[in-house]
Protein backbone atom coordinates (compact mmCIF):
# COMPACT_ATOMS: atom_id res chain seq x y z
CA UNK A 1 0.00 0.00 0.00
CA UNK A 2 1.61 3.46 -0.73
CA UNK A 3 1.80 6.02 1.64
CA UNK A 4 -0.76 8.99 1.75
CA UNK A 5 1.34 11.05 -0.20
CA UNK A 6 1.87 8.98 -3.49
CA UNK A 7 -1.63 7.05 -3.12
CA UNK A 8 -4.21 8.91 -5.19
CA UNK A 9 -7.20 8.48 -3.28
CA UNK A 10 -5.22 11.14 -1.05
CA UNK A 11 -4.96 13.57 -4.31
CA UNK A 12 -6.12 16.98 -4.76
CA UNK A 13 -8.15 18.19 -8.31
CA UNK A 14 -4.74 20.38 -8.87
CA UNK A 15 -2.48 17.06 -8.91
CA UNK A 16 -3.23 15.93 -12.36
CA UNK A 17 -2.22 18.82 -15.04
CA UNK A 18 -1.53 19.23 -18.34
CA UNK A 19 1.65 20.30 -19.76
CA UNK A 20 2.36 21.73 -23.76
CA UNK A 21 4.52 19.85 -25.43
CA UNK A 22 7.63 22.18 -26.09
CA UNK A 23 8.04 20.23 -29.61
CA UNK A 24 4.62 20.16 -30.77
CA UNK A 25 2.57 21.80 -28.14
CA UNK A 26 0.46 18.99 -27.65
CA UNK A 27 -1.38 18.37 -24.37
CA UNK A 28 0.44 15.53 -21.99
CA UNK A 29 -1.23 14.82 -18.91
CA UNK A 30 1.33 14.69 -15.43
CA UNK A 31 0.33 12.91 -12.45
CA UNK A 32 2.43 15.20 -10.05
CA UNK A 33 5.07 12.08 -9.15
CA UNK A 34 5.33 11.25 -12.69
CA UNK A 35 9.30 12.55 -13.85
CA UNK A 36 9.04 12.06 -17.11
CA UNK A 37 6.33 11.69 -19.98
CA UNK A 38 6.83 11.08 -23.56
CA UNK A 39 4.33 13.06 -25.84
CA UNK A 40 1.86 10.86 -27.45
CA UNK A 41 2.05 12.88 -30.42
CA UNK A 42 5.50 13.39 -31.65
CA UNK A 43 7.24 11.44 -28.87
CA UNK A 44 9.33 14.04 -27.36
CA UNK A 45 10.20 13.55 -23.41
CA UNK A 46 8.95 15.97 -21.07
CA UNK A 47 9.98 16.58 -17.36
CA UNK A 48 6.94 17.00 -15.04
CA UNK A 49 7.73 21.15 -14.48
CA UNK A 50 5.76 20.76 -11.38
CA UNK A 51 7.15 17.11 -9.64
CA UNK A 52 6.16 16.55 -6.51
CA UNK A 53 7.21 13.97 -4.80
CA UNK A 54 6.46 14.82 -0.88
CA UNK A 55 7.48 12.11 1.97
CA UNK A 56 9.32 9.89 -0.63
CA UNK A 57 12.07 12.04 -1.31
CA UNK A 58 13.38 11.02 2.54
CA UNK A 59 11.39 7.83 3.23
CA UNK A 60 13.19 4.60 2.93
CA UNK A 61 10.73 2.58 1.26
CA UNK A 62 10.24 4.95 -1.61
CA UNK A 63 12.12 3.12 -4.25
CA UNK A 64 9.05 -0.04 -3.72
CA UNK A 65 6.43 2.90 -3.64
CA UNK A 66 6.95 4.24 -6.62
CA UNK A 67 9.05 1.53 -8.46
CA UNK A 68 11.85 4.11 -8.48
CA UNK A 69 14.39 6.29 -6.80
CA UNK A 70 13.42 9.71 -6.11
CA UNK A 71 16.69 10.54 -5.21
CA UNK A 72 17.93 10.16 -8.33
CA UNK A 73 14.73 11.26 -10.86
CA UNK A 74 14.76 11.08 -13.95
CA UNK A 75 15.40 7.51 -12.72
CA UNK A 76 16.10 6.43 -16.59
CA UNK A 77 18.57 3.84 -18.04
CA UNK A 78 20.45 6.37 -20.34
CA UNK A 79 20.91 3.57 -23.04
CA UNK A 80 17.33 2.56 -22.71
CA UNK A 81 16.27 6.18 -22.95
CA UNK A 82 18.68 6.35 -26.17
CA UNK A 83 17.04 3.31 -27.32
CA UNK A 84 13.71 3.91 -27.07
CA UNK A 85 14.38 7.59 -29.24
CA UNK A 86 16.04 5.69 -31.77
CA UNK A 87 13.31 3.58 -32.19
CA UNK A 88 10.41 5.84 -32.05
CA UNK A 89 12.48 7.74 -35.29
CA UNK A 90 12.52 4.71 -36.90
CA UNK A 91 9.01 4.25 -36.54
CA UNK A 92 7.74 7.54 -37.27
CA UNK A 93 9.99 7.34 -40.61
CA UNK A 94 8.07 4.21 -41.22
CA UNK A 95 4.57 5.19 -40.87
CA UNK A 96 5.13 8.86 -42.62
CA UNK A 97 2.34 11.16 -42.27
CA UNK A 98 -0.01 8.56 -40.67
CA UNK A 99 -0.31 10.02 -37.37
CA UNK A 100 -2.20 7.87 -36.03
CA UNK A 101 -0.06 5.23 -36.73
CA UNK A 102 2.57 7.18 -34.29
CA UNK A 103 0.29 8.30 -31.73
CA UNK A 104 -0.95 4.48 -30.90
CA UNK A 105 2.29 3.28 -30.98
CA UNK A 106 3.39 5.83 -28.21
CA UNK A 107 0.71 5.56 -26.08
CA UNK A 108 1.43 1.85 -26.10
CA UNK A 109 4.81 2.26 -25.10
CA UNK A 110 3.62 4.58 -22.08
CA UNK A 111 1.29 1.80 -20.82
CA UNK A 112 3.83 -0.64 -21.01
CA UNK A 113 6.12 1.10 -19.57
CA UNK A 114 3.97 1.38 -16.60
CA UNK A 115 3.44 -1.83 -16.70
CA UNK A 116 7.05 -3.00 -16.72
CA UNK A 117 8.01 -1.02 -13.81
CA UNK A 118 4.91 -3.68 -11.71
CA UNK A 119 5.56 -7.42 -13.71
CA UNK A 120 9.25 -6.83 -14.76
CA UNK A 121 10.74 -8.92 -17.66
CA UNK A 122 13.35 -7.68 -20.25
CA UNK A 123 12.49 -3.47 -20.28
CA UNK A 124 14.93 -3.67 -24.22
CA UNK A 125 12.63 -6.35 -25.56
CA UNK A 126 9.38 -4.53 -23.93
CA UNK A 127 10.08 -1.32 -24.67
CA UNK A 128 10.84 -2.53 -28.54
CA UNK A 129 8.16 -4.61 -28.73
CA UNK A 130 5.64 -1.75 -28.11
CA UNK A 131 7.04 0.78 -30.54
CA UNK A 132 7.03 -1.81 -33.21
CA UNK A 133 3.95 -4.00 -32.47
CA UNK A 134 1.96 -2.26 -35.75
CA UNK A 135 4.86 -1.58 -37.86
CA UNK A 136 3.27 -3.98 -40.81
CA UNK A 137 0.01 -2.26 -40.77
CA UNK A 138 0.68 -0.25 -44.15
CA UNK A 139 2.54 -2.77 -45.65
CA UNK A 140 -0.56 -5.32 -44.70
CA UNK A 141 -2.79 -2.67 -46.18
CA UNK A 142 -0.85 -2.45 -49.10
CA UNK A 143 -0.10 -6.00 -50.08
CA UNK A 144 -3.68 -7.49 -48.85
CA UNK A 145 -5.85 -4.83 -48.66
CA UNK A 146 -6.51 -5.12 -45.04
CA UNK A 147 -5.20 -3.73 -41.76
CA UNK A 148 -6.55 -7.12 -40.19
CA UNK A 149 -4.61 -8.74 -37.17
CA UNK A 150 -3.39 -11.49 -39.08
CA UNK A 151 -1.52 -9.56 -41.80
CA UNK A 152 0.04 -7.40 -39.82
CA UNK A 153 1.46 -10.78 -37.91
CA UNK A 154 2.35 -11.96 -41.38
CA UNK A 155 4.50 -7.90 -42.83
CA UNK A 156 5.26 -6.71 -39.53
CA UNK A 157 8.33 -9.12 -38.45
CA UNK A 158 10.36 -8.96 -41.23
CA UNK A 159 10.05 -4.59 -40.86
CA UNK A 160 10.93 -4.88 -37.25
CA UNK A 161 14.06 -6.87 -38.13
CA UNK A 162 15.33 -4.70 -40.53
CA UNK A 163 14.79 -2.00 -38.06
CA UNK A 164 16.13 -3.65 -34.83
CA UNK A 165 19.64 -4.72 -36.77
CA UNK A 166 20.09 -1.19 -38.22
CA UNK A 167 20.09 -0.15 -34.54
CA UNK A 168 22.53 -3.04 -33.79
CA UNK A 169 20.23 -5.17 -31.47
CA UNK A 170 21.23 -8.38 -30.41
CA UNK A 171 20.08 -11.96 -31.81
CA UNK A 172 18.31 -12.61 -28.69
CA UNK A 173 16.14 -9.28 -28.83
CA UNK A 174 15.42 -9.17 -32.48
CA UNK A 175 14.21 -12.72 -32.21
CA UNK A 176 11.89 -12.18 -28.93
CA UNK A 177 10.71 -8.98 -30.53
CA UNK A 178 9.93 -10.83 -33.79
CA UNK A 179 8.00 -13.36 -32.27
CA UNK A 180 5.89 -10.43 -30.22
CA UNK A 181 4.79 -8.75 -32.89
CA UNK A 182 4.12 -12.21 -35.06
CA UNK A 183 1.14 -12.83 -32.12
CA UNK A 184 -0.10 -9.73 -31.30
CA UNK A 185 -3.53 -10.47 -32.31
CA UNK A 186 -3.85 -14.31 -32.37
CA UNK A 187 -1.32 -15.26 -29.62
CA UNK A 188 -0.25 -18.37 -31.40
CA UNK A 189 2.59 -19.55 -29.98
CA UNK A 190 4.26 -17.53 -27.25
CA UNK A 191 3.67 -16.30 -23.62
CA UNK A 192 6.42 -14.40 -22.03
CA UNK A 193 6.49 -12.14 -19.67
CA UNK A 194 7.79 -9.63 -22.06
CA UNK A 195 4.74 -10.74 -24.40
CA UNK A 196 2.34 -10.21 -22.19
CA UNK A 197 2.89 -6.59 -21.27
CA UNK A 198 3.27 -5.22 -24.66
CA UNK A 199 -0.50 -7.41 -25.24
CA UNK A 200 -2.08 -5.68 -22.33
CA UNK A 201 -0.30 -2.09 -23.41
CA UNK A 202 -1.77 -2.42 -26.43
CA UNK A 203 -5.62 -3.25 -25.25
CA UNK A 204 -5.57 -0.34 -22.52
CA UNK A 205 -5.17 2.01 -25.28
CA UNK A 206 -7.69 0.23 -28.03
CA UNK A 207 -10.82 -0.66 -25.23
CA UNK A 208 -12.63 2.59 -25.74
CA UNK A 209 -12.60 1.74 -29.44
CA UNK A 210 -13.07 -1.49 -29.43
CA UNK A 211 -15.98 -1.75 -26.88
CA UNK A 212 -17.23 2.08 -27.24
CA UNK A 213 -20.90 0.88 -26.12
CA UNK A 214 -20.17 -1.45 -23.49
CA UNK A 215 -21.89 -0.99 -19.85
CA UNK A 216 -20.07 -1.80 -16.80
CA UNK A 217 -20.95 -5.63 -16.31
CA UNK A 218 -19.43 -6.05 -20.11
CA UNK A 219 -16.57 -3.88 -19.39
CA UNK A 220 -15.82 -6.26 -16.33
CA UNK A 221 -16.24 -9.56 -18.23
CA UNK A 222 -14.18 -7.97 -21.02
CA UNK A 223 -11.21 -7.15 -18.65
CA UNK A 224 -11.32 -10.36 -17.02
CA UNK A 225 -10.80 -12.16 -19.99
CA UNK A 226 -8.57 -10.23 -22.15
CA UNK A 227 -5.85 -9.17 -19.73
CA UNK A 228 -2.76 -11.55 -18.95
CA UNK A 229 -1.22 -9.36 -16.27
CA UNK A 230 -2.40 -8.29 -12.53
CA UNK A 231 -1.01 -5.21 -13.19
CA UNK A 232 -2.83 -5.09 -16.91
CA UNK A 233 -6.27 -5.86 -15.14
CA UNK A 234 -5.83 -3.41 -12.65
CA UNK A 235 -4.83 -0.59 -14.77
CA UNK A 236 -8.07 -1.30 -17.32
CA UNK A 237 -10.94 -0.88 -13.74
CA UNK A 238 -9.20 2.10 -13.15
CA UNK A 239 -9.09 3.86 -16.43
CA UNK A 240 -12.16 2.25 -17.55
CA UNK A 241 -14.11 1.17 -14.81
CA UNK A 242 -16.55 -2.00 -14.97
CA UNK A 243 -17.75 -4.08 -11.67
CA UNK A 244 -14.11 -5.70 -9.93
CA UNK A 245 -15.56 -8.86 -8.19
Amino acid sequence: MKCPGQDTRFWKPGDIFEVACSQCGHQIEFFKDDPIRRCSRCGQRIQNPKLSLGCAQWCEHAQECLGFDPKTVPAEDPDEVSLVDRLIAAMKKEFGDDQKCITHALSVLERAQELLREEGGDPRVVLTAAVLHDIGIQEAEKKHGSPAGKYQEIEGPPIAQRIMEELNLDKDTIEHVSRIIGNHHSVKDIDTPEFRIVWDADWLVNIPDEFPDADSNELSSKIEKIFKTGSGKKKAYEMYGGDRT
